[in-house]
């Protein structure tokens, strides 16, 4: 089994953030569609050094799926950062990923 943990900033680069509704619109119908077995959305403030030096702070989601980490899985996480990505501007998507043993 696969961990994939997904990590989405909601700055958007020329000011702005990504709203609570778009937020929720882009979770229902592009995450859960292509994992409705279950998922884990956790709200999160996340930090990084930028270029200059300089410590940004921003909002985050942060989202974990489990799957059987096959090629059909891997690229709909693939779908879902290309999204994001494109839909709210965004230079990026932290993905995590780790091989876990997990049962119900």
């Amino acid at each position: 089994m696969v961990r994939d943990t997904l990590y989405f900033g909601r700055n958007r680069p020329n000011g702005g953030a990504v709203r609570e509704a778009e937020w929720r619109r882009f979770l229902n119908e592009i995450i859960t569609p292509r994992f409705p077995d279950g998922l884990t959305v956790v709200k999160a403030t996340g930090q990084w050094r930028n270029a200059s030096g300089q410590i940004e702070r921003e909002a985050s989601q942060v989202v974990t799926m489990l799957h059987s980490g096959d090629p059909t899985a891997r690229g709909k996480i693939s779908e879902i950062i290309a999204e994001y990505r494109q839909r709210f501007d965004q230079e990026a998507v932290l993905r995590e990923r780790a091989t876990t043993c997990a049962r119900f």
